[in-house]
């Protein structure tokens, strides 16, 4: 079965020019792009979720990258269906294909 993860990137700004913490008031996060991963070889999603988080999550002062969204491959094919055709078809083609 396949199944895809959705993840969401933030980033500090405040750490590019500053020390980037809350407690010295420099932390400035903005949400950032994110990438679909089709993960194939797992039986359950939330093991693909868990393999996503821990093969490509982040979480430092710099940045942090974590699973968002997820759902079987079929359900994704369906929102593709539902989206202009050249945003899907972008969709499709950045999606990376990963499996433990």
């Amino acid at each position: 079965m396949k199944f895809v993860i959705s993840t969401q990137y933030l980033e500090n700004y405040g750490a590019h020019s500053e020390d980037g913490k809350f407690s010295s008031g420099n932390a400035y996060w903005k949400m950032k792009g994110g990438s679909d991963y089709i993960v194939s070889g797992l039986t359950r999603i939330q093991d693909a979720v868990a393999f996503v988080m821990a093969k490509f999550g982040e979480n430092d002062l710099y940045g942090k990258s974590f699973p968002i969204k997820f759902r079987t491959f079929d359900e994704w094919q369906d929102e593709l269906e539902a989206m202009d055709g050249e945003y899907a078809e972008f969709c499709e083609g950045q999606a990376k294909e990963v499996s433990p």
